[in-house]
């Protein structure tokens, strides 16, 4: 390796170490209405995608997601914050794992284990509210370790 090299070489290395935020990636974008995602948990990024943005007010809709596990789930919390002009003014939490009480197929799984699923999910709502605005989304385990985070952005201009 060239010496002129080397040091161009130190640079990039010590901006990618330097680096404490994950890319902004896309849901998905249709005419009027983008979803968008970043992990807020600044040692691990993860995967989501879903078909198409109409089919999130349909009953029912499948999504990809996936991520290597850090830390155990054996209880997993969710915490939902629903963000409009930097303010919160809705806040949801759920248990989701607990021994003998599991609502999700991965739960029990250990440190290092990749989960991945694709499949169906049903949110239960109708219709996406229309604006722009910020859910933060942070599952916890049971030792309040955070699992994952991400914050969503939705800009919705449909008019139902």
């Amino acid at each position: 390796m060239k010496t002129s090299t080397v040091p161009v070489l130190i640079l990039v290395l010590l901006y990618i170490n330097a680096s404490t935020e994950w890319p902004t990636h896309t849901v998905c974008k249709e005419d009027n209405l983008e979803i968008y995602y970043k992990s807020c948990d600044p040692q691990q990024d993860f995967a989501l995608s879903i078909d198409r943005c109409s089919d999130i007010t349909t009953h029912t809709f499948n999504i990809r997601a996936a991520m290597v596990l850090r830390h155990n789930i054996k209880e997993l919390y969710i915490k939902l914050d629903l963000i409009i002009n930097g303010k919160i003014v809705l806040t949801y939490s759920e248990t989701l794992c607990e021994p003998g009480h599991s609502k999700l197929i991965f739960c029990g799984k250990k440190k290092g284990e990749h989960l991945y699923y694709e499949g169906p999910v049903t949110l239960g709502i109708k219709e996406i509210p229309q604006g722009d605005y910020t859910i933060s989304a942070k599952l916890t385990n049971e030792d309040r370790v955070v699992v994952a985070c991400a914050d969503f952005t939705v800009k919705n201009y449909l008019e139902y």
